[in-house]
């Protein structure tokens, strides 16, 4: 049975993948800064829509030419975002009414609220630094970190305990480097945008028509090369940079999908078939979308599936690392009656070997 909290919880893991996908959309249609200040739209709350208030934005960004889809564009993502913060502070304030009550996470909530008042600090920051790529790459890596919290605070809240047979530690610990590197995979792709070298390479699985095309890793990964001030919109780097930068994550693409691979045999042979089907589909599609994204030259609707799709595989990552980790808590409980009898009184009812 679900837990108090649960639901208010669900709601927000499905606002938080809106928020993400909306902050591809906003990324992908070059709207980061389709409003120059923050947290307001050339000082109004709203996109200016009036003949009036345009001009007024006119004379208080006269280097900031307004331009309205993708200030609404821009605009639409804070508005959801805001939501977010709203729906995460309820999640938190509630979890500290009912800290009293068996099984009740407080840490998480309150590490949630936490993560999203840093990221409207990188929200921000996004736009005063004028697209900095170490600050909108960070800014990514918020939003799936959320997502994350999110998900694992729905399946802590959703009461389900289902009966898992032990799982080999070993398998355990190859999951949780499975996971690892699909943030890391995620990351790059992070880089990827933030520095517009997602069309580096047009064609695959060559780059430029070579396996090894003329790249320089020292200016496309040297984070003290991007100074502070300039706008980025658009990117700084040259093509060679960028080029290494796309050719990286394709090589980490290969990493990533050699590893769930593996991942999802391993689940497969310890009787965990669903998980390792799931893990199947979701590494497929993304692999498919990112193929798309190169042969079709980033079609936008593609592109922010890709987003999507890589929200979907850290969340399978992390939902298999949580069941994971219950087969280990029930191999635990199960050899201590003690234990056992404790967890049962404290709700969790954990089934016995």
């Amino acid at each position: 049975m679900a837990k108090p909290g649960y639901r208010l919880a669900l709601v927000a893991t499905l606002l938080t993948v809106v928020v993400v996908l909306l902050g591809a959309y906003t990324r992908l249609t070059h709207a980061g800064l389709g409003c120059p200040d923050w947290p307001g739209c050339y000082g109004f709350l709203s996109v200016p829509m009036s003949e009036d208030k345009q001009h007024l934005a006119a004379l208080r960004f006269p280097d900031a030419p307004l331009e309205v889809n993708k200030g609404w564009n821009e605009m639409v993502h804070r508005y959801f975002a805001g939501a977010l913060g709203v729906v995460i502070l309820a999640l938190a304030v509630q979890a500290l009414r009912r800290r009293a009550q068996p099984d009740q996470p407080v840490g998480l909530p309150l590490l949630l609220l936490a993560v999203v008042v840093t990221q409207a600090a990188f929200g921000m920051w996004t736009v005063t630094l004028q697209l900095w790529p170490q600050v909108v790459t960070a800014h990514l890596l918020g939003g799936f970190t959320t997502l994350s919290l999110l998900f694992l605070l729905c399946l802590r809240l959703s009461g389900h305990q289902p009966a898992l047979a032990p799982i080999p530690a070993w398998v355990r610990r190859f999951a949780a480097v499975a996971l690892l590197a699909v943030i890391a995979q995620i990351t790059l792709g992070g880089w990827v945008s933030s520095n517009y070298a997602a069309v580096a390479c047009t064609d695959f699985p060559t780059c430029h028509g070579r396996w090894w095309p003329d790249m320089d890793f020292a200016n496309a990964f040297n984070l003290t090369h991007h100074d502070i001030g300039p706008n980025y919109l658009g990117g700084m780097l040259y093509g060679e940079a960028r080029t290494a930068i796309h050719v990286t994550h394709r090589l980490g693409a290969l990493v990533v999908t050699a590893l769930l691979l593996a991942l999802s045999w391993q689940l497969w042979r310890n009787g965990l078939s669903r998980l390792a089907g799931l893990l199947l589909a979701a590494l497929a599609l993304q692999v498919g979308l990112g193929i798309s994204n190169v042969l079709l030259n980033l079609p936008l609707a593609v592109a922010v599936a890709h987003n999507g799709g890589g929200a979907l595989l850290l969340l399978v990552t992390v939902l298999i690392n949580h069941r994971l980790y219950l087969s280990r808590r029930h191999a635990a409980t199960a050899g201590d009656p003690a234990r056992s009898n404790a967890n049962t009184m404290g709700g969790l009812d954990l089934p016995r070997a």
